[in-house]
Formats: C-alpha cells, sequence, structure tokens
C-alpha cells in the first residue's frame, strides 16, 4: 500500500517543481527586461558631436525663420500671412524640442555666435530691408527669402541623417526635410502665380526691383 501511493506521489511532485521552476524562468526574464521609460531615456542619451551641431545650429535658424514669420503679420497679404503663420506654429515647438535635446546631453545653446556663414541664413542687410517693406513687395521678398532658408534648413538635416546618431534627433531632421519640401513647393506656386498680390491694389503692380539673390 505505501509503494503505490509513494509511486502516485511522485509524478505529482514532479509536475510541482516543473511549474515552480518554468515561473522562476519567467520572473527572470521578466525582471532582465527593462522597462519601456527606460528604453526610451537610453535612446535619447545616445548622441554624438553631430547631433550636438544639428541642435546648436539649427536653433537660431529656425529663431530667424520665426522672426521672418512675425515681420509678415502686419506685412504680408492674406496668402503669405497665413504661410508665415504655419511656419510659426511648425517651428517653434521644434526649438522647444531641441532645446530640451541639448540639456539631456549636458550641452547648451550656442549664445551670441555668428550665424552669417550658416546655410540659408538671410543677412542683417537683408533682413532690414524685409522689415522695411510691405504689400505686394514684402510678399515677394518673404517668399523669395524664405524659399532660400527652407533650402539651408534642408541641407542640415540631410547632413544630421548622413553624421548623428541620436533617433529623436534623426527624426526631427526627416521632419524637417518633409515639412519644408512642402513649403518650397508651395512658395514657388505661391510665386509663379503672383501670390504676393494684395486685394484692392488693382493700380499698383507688384514690385520686382532689389530683389535679385534672395
Amino acid at each position: 500500500m505505501m509503494t503505490l501511493l509513494k509511486n502516485a506521489l511522485v509524478p505529482s511532485a514532479a509536475a510541482f517543481a516543473a511549474t515552480v521552476l518554468l515561473g522562476a524562468c519567467a520572473g527572470a526574464q521578466e525582471d532582465s527586461a527593462p522597462p519601456a521609460s527606460d528604453t526610451s531615456e537610453q535612446e535619447s542619451s545616445e548622441f554624438n558631436d553631430a547631433d550636438v551641431v544639428f541642435a546648436q545650429m539649427m536653433i537660431p535658424h529656425h529663431e530667424q525663420a520665426t522672426a521672418m514669420a512675425e515681420l509678415a503679420q502686419s506685412r504680408a497679404g492674406d496668402e503669405v500671412r497665413a504661410l508665415a503663420e504655419d511656419i510659426e506654429a511648425e517651428q517653434g515647438p521644434e526649438i522647444e524640442q531641441m532645446n530640451a535635446l541639448l540639456e539631456s546631453w549636458g550641452n547648451e545653446p550656442m549664445e551670441g555666435m555668428d550665424h552669417g556663414g550658416m546655410a540659408g541664413v538671410m543677412s542683417e542687410e537683408q533682413m532690414a530691408e524685409l522689415e522695411a517693406a510691405e504689400g505686394d513687395e514684402f510678399d515677394t521678398m518673404f517668399l523669395e527669402m524664405m524659399i532660400e532658408h527652407h533650402e539651408g534648413a534642408i541641407d542640415m538635416a540631410q547632413t544630421q541623417l548622413v553624421e548623428g546618431t541620436n533617433p529623436e534627433a534623426r527624426a526631427l531632421a526627416e521632419d524637417i526635410i518633409d515639412a519644408q519640401r512642402a513649403e518650397i513647393e508651395l512658395m514657388n506656386e505661391m510665386l509663379g502665380s503672383g501670390a504676393g498680390d494684395q486685394e484692392g491694389d488693382d493700380d499698383e503692380s507688384p514690385s520686382e526691383e532689389g530683389h535679385d539673390g534672395h
């Protein structure tokens, strides 16, 4: 009788041990897998010098674009003003994102740096000329300058995709390329269709002078 009882208990004990072992292995696997938040933080901490330069240079580049967009609020026609609002709404949050990236990397924006040689950046003289313009003249000048400005930003973003390693910075570079290419296409269409013409100014023709090189 004891032998039969002992034989009946052996399979049950073996099954119980197997269940405990499987549970321990599953628990070990769960413990070894990093939480999603930790993975995200690890990705944001992965960066190189190209990532830092991209953020440090693109911040003032975007800041000039938003300054140009702000000028449009009181000087541009309806279409150009609406475009300027879109540019400002798009690039303002991107500036904040790049500042946050730099902070997470232990770096700071490049304050007081001369950005005159940066691709697509307008000179002080060009910005003063834009600020002095109004109506059709402003619209044409704004569109021509912003196309050049966007082309410079795209060049910088493409460099980031080649040289940068940070996933968030690379994703931002892709967004900049996509958005600004679309806006360049729109601005070229606006220039070709005479979108700078102001309503109610039928007696005046759009100014074509003084914009070569923008």
